[in-house]
């Protein structure tokens, strides 16, 4: 079984992945395919720059490089995580046909405003100052060029939703009933 996620930034893709992770899956994400360029190109680990070679590599090898990339890595029952392309579900839901597995992609979400918050406290890469600059770099993310991130069509693709209101709880279970239920 392969399990997809894709969502909104701040949204608790990293807890789901980390709760399956406890589960027995694997854990793959096609930003790692990201951070190894960045790293051969000696370019500094910045969301910007994750998105710009991320942009670049589409562009050049076409959009579903990162899931062509890291299925070559894939095992049995895994989470691959940061589907950002509708082109990469589509070749993940191919790889997992022609294995004979199944592939359900799962997305997060959560409101605007608890996101931001959420990335505030971390303190991570993905931070931004404001509530409006942090609206404007999902625009950016929400692209329909086809070599960009469309992460709103990626959501649209999902066979399962989570709106991640909650304590963490409440998260798990939401998980465990789409884990009995697939």
């Amino acid at each position: 079984m392969l399990i997809g996620l894709t969502g909104t930034n701040g949204a608790g893709k990293g807890e789901v992945a980390k709760y399956l992770r406890e589960k027995g899956f694997n854990y793959f994400s096609l930003s790692d395919i990201l951070r190894e360029e960045l790293n051969k190109k000696s370019l500094e680990l910045s969301r910007k720059n994750l998105q710009n070679i991320g942009n670049q590599l589409r562009k050049k090898f076409g959009p579903g490089i990162l899931a062509e990339r890291t299925i070559k890595k894939i095992k049995d029952k895994s989470i691959i995580d940061s589907i950002r392309n509708p082109e990469e579900i589509r070749k993940l839901r191919e790889f997992a046909k022609k294995s004979g597995t199944v592939f359900f992609l799962l997305s997060v979400d959560a409101p605007i405003k608890l996101r931001f918050e959420r990335l505030k406290e971390r303190r991570t890469i993905e931070s931004a100052e404001t509530l409006e600059e942090f609206k404007k770099r999902e625009q950016f993310e929400m692209g329909k060029e086809i070599h960009w991130q469309q992460i709103d069509t990626c959501m649209k693709m999902a066979d399962y939703t989570i709106i991640n209101d909650g304590t963490l709880e409440k998260l798990y279970k939401k998980i465990n009933k789409i884990l009995k239920e697939i």
